[in-house]
C-alpha cells in the first residue's frame, strides 16, 4: 500500500513518542502530541516554540491543570520539519530531536537527561 507523506510522518511521530512512554510513561501521561502542516501565521512567537532561524519546527503549550483543566500538548510542524531533512532517516532523528527537546522543556531538564 502506498502511504502518503502526512501518514508516514505521522508514524514517525508516534515511534518517537513511543519510545519515550517506554521511560516515562507517569511524566508523560496526559500529554497530547500533535502535528499540523505548517505553524499558524503569527507575528511573533513565545518561548514556547522551538524555531530554526525563524522558522517555527514545534510548539509546547503547557496547559492548564484545575477543573477543567487543558492537559499538555506539543505540537510538531511537518513541512518546515520536512524541508529541513535530506532523507528518510535525516527526518526521523529531526523529529525525535524535536520531540526530545519539547517534552524536556515540559519536564524541566535538559534534553540529555531523556536519552538512555
Amino acid at each position: 500500500m502506498s502511504r502518503t507523506r502526512a501518514e508516514m510522518f505521522d508514524d514517525l511521530v508516534l515511534d518517537s513518542v513511543e519510545q519515550l512512554e517506554q521511560r516515562f510513561a507517569n511524566e508523560l501521561a496526559g500529554v497530547e502530541f500533535a502535528v499540523e502542516d505548517v505553524p499558524p501565521d503569527l507575528n511573533v512567537y513565545d518561548s514556547d516554540v522551538l524555531e530554526d532561524g525563524e522558522v517555527p519546527l514545534a510548539r509546547l503549550l503547557p496547559g492548564r491543570p484545575g477543573r477543567h483543566g487543558v492537559p499538555p500538548r506539543i505540537v510538531l510542524y511537518r513541512r518546515p520539519l520536512e524541508f529541513r531533512a535530506a532523507d528518510h532517516d535525516d527526518l526521523a532523528d529531526l523529529v525525535h530531536d524535536v520531540i526530545l527537546e519539547q517534552v524536556a522543556n515540559l519536564l524541566g531538564v535538559a534534553p540529555e537527561d531523556l536519552e538512555p
